[in-house]
């Protein structure tokens, strides 16, 4: 498997944002360190009106499908693990209305890494039968909005 080098990624944007700003170059666990650095730019999409909010996530994945298609296909593999963008924007999808507080971040953190890792239907289904910069982001989206679904009905039991 290709994996560029941080040269390439300082050098090419397109790797860079598809590699999560080289979270993706993590040896161990890239999907993980890539939602790990999805959590300060979250703090950062947390100013933004909620409308404005969920208009930055959609454009995100609009992107998205774009980078990680430009960045598989530069590299020749369809889905290579060190692609995190697809974790930033799953994540921030997760984090849609949660409640405020370093635990509720916490919460979606792990919510959302145990979908994204367990992949249980569609999920499955899309990770292996969607190709391209979509079949990339679809299933990181669904295991965002499977989370963002538990982190809602717990919000709603707790707060």
């Amino acid at each position: 498997m290709n994996t560029p080098s941080a040269l390439t990624l300082i050098k090419n944007p397109i790797h860079g944002l598809a590699f999560g700003f080289g979270a993706g170059l993590s040896p161990k666990a890239p999907g993980t360190v890539g939602t790990l650095v999805a959590v300060p730019l979250y703090l950062l999409l947390l100013q933004l009106s909620p409308a404005n909010y969920l208009m930055a996530i959609g454009l995100s994945f609009i992107a998205g499908v774009f980078i990680c298609h430009l960045s598989a296909k530069d590299l020749g593999v369809h889905d290579h693990p060190g692609i995190v963008w697809d974790e930033f924007v799953g994540y921030w999808i997760t984090m849609i209305a949660a409640p405020a507080g370093w635990l509720w971040i916490l919460a979606g953190f792990v919510l959302f890494r145990i979908f994204d890792i367990a992949k249980p239907w569609p999920i499955s289904w899309c990770d292996k039968h969607v190709d391209g910069g979509f079949g990339i982001m679809i299933d990181d989206v669904l295991a965002g909005v499977m989370a963002l679904a538990v982190m809602q009905v717990l919000a709603y039991w707790l707060v």
